[in-house]
């Protein structure tokens, strides 16, 4: 099992618009792409204010590579990015990291 830290930067005053489409779209697309979800999140203290980190799980990267194809060549989720992007991005930076658990985690 590997899990995908993403870290998306808001553009300034987007932050909601982000989470909007998240919550409206991207999760129910995810779920039809067998994309797992392990959780989103916010800073309660540190990092920064116009965040949003969520993590992905997947088998391997060859299943990550897949889902991720799959889920990107989605047409409804090509008209979501367009809509959203109506008035400007979203997001000024993303970043992605993959880590493997140690081999001591409770995560499998």
């Amino acid at each position: 099992m590997i899990y995908e830290l993403r870290t998306y930067e808001a553009a300034p005053g987007k932050l909601g618009a982000l989470h909007a489409r998240f919550r409206d779209h991207t999760l129910r697309i995810f779920a039809r792409h067998g994309l797992g979800v392990v959780g989103f999140w916010t800073y309660a203290h540190g990092g920064w204010s116009d965040q949003l980190v969520y993590m992905m799980k997947f088998e391997d990267m060859a299943d990550r590579a897949a889902k991720w194809a799959s889920f990107l060549a989605d047409e409804e989720w090509r008209n979501v990015v367009a809509e959203s992007h109506r008035d400007g991005s979203l997001t000024t930076r993303v970043r992605s990291d993959i880590l493997a658990p140690a081999h001591y985690s409770p995560l499998p």
